[in-house]
């Protein structure tokens, strides 16, 4: 039997050698080991026929002993594909909690990517918001100046007209920052935007319109730099016909024509009473 078993090339397929840098180099080894693979399994599946043959031949002699070692000799491969199955079952397990630990891994890593990028922009739009809040007194100032100024000689209108250029200037840099002016007369008053300093009685607009804008409200963004300070209407809004008065006119129309008619009876029964007793 060992003279059997020293006949089965069960062993690892020939190392590879260490590559050329040339491509000549490269293609011949891996010719070279085509071959050698090639003639490995040749050899397998010819010593596993020959295996057979003597198993046969043992069993038709009625060699128990030869058969007792070949049925062994199986046996023990059975038991290592066995093993082989359960390593590789193990491996294939490994590999996928490494496979779903690298996802997730991954997953974290993409959401503090996110994360960090949120944070950043943040950043980024309370440093400008806390810059522009700032800035806006200023506006004020420029406006209230503006306002206030009395152009009466050329030289002065130079002068409004280089302070109207900085002013627009101004204006146009804090719109390219993505600060927008909160929208106030004629709107609904919004608590969340305006600041009611004043309540007014109007037949003009209805209750909770804003009339009037005494200092000019800024956002950035979905952020509220400052609310608008606004005057904000009390009603009653505009006049509306009453129904009552519509109703009374309607009733003295239909009595002055009521009267009309009765009186017109009258006549004409007069009329025919002179005409029937000419005598009286």
């Amino acid at each position: 039997m060992a003279t059997l078993l020293k006949t089965l090339p069960f062993k690892s397929p020939p190392p590879l050698s260490p590559r050329d840098s040339s491509d000549g180099a490269v293609a011949v080894e891996e010719d070279a080991t085509g071959d050698e693979g090639s003639d490995f399994e040749e050899t397998t599946s010819s010593a596993i026929a020959s295996l057979l043959q003597s198993y046969k031949e043992a069993l038709a002699s009625n060699d128990e002993s030869k058969v007792a070692d070949i049925e062994a000799f199986l046996k023990s491969i059975e038991d290592e594909k066995v093993d082989v199955e359960k390593k590789i079952a193990s491996l294939l397990e490994e590999l996928s909690i490494e496979k779903d630990r690298i996802l997730r891994i991954s997953a974290d890593f993409d959401n503090f990517r996110k994360r960090t990028e949120r944070e950043r922009l943040s950043l980024v739009t309370n440093a400008q918001g806390e810059v522009l809040e700032n800035l806006l007194p200023v506006l004020d100032n420029f406006e209230r100046a503006k306002a206030q100024i009395k152009v009466e000689t050329e030289e002065e209108e130079k002068i409004n007209n280089s302070y109207q250029s900085i002013y627009k200037q101004f204006m146009e840099i804090l719109g390219s920052l993505g600060v927008e002016p909160v929208e106030t007369v004629g709107n609904p008053f919004d608590p969340m935007l305006h600041e009611a300093i004043m309540r007014e009685d109007s037949t003009e607009f209805e209750e909770g319109i804003i009339l009037q804008e005494f200092r000019r409200g800024f956002k950035l963004g979905d952020r509220l730099l400052r609310p608008s300070m606004v005057k904000v209407s009390a009603g009653p809004g505009p006049a509306k016909p009453e129904q009552g008065e519509s109703l009374e006119g309607a009733d003295v129309v239909e009595s002055t024509e009521t009267s009309e008619t009765v009186e017109s009876n009258e006549t004409a029964e007069g009329s025919e009473t002179t005409e029937t007793n000419p005598g009286a």
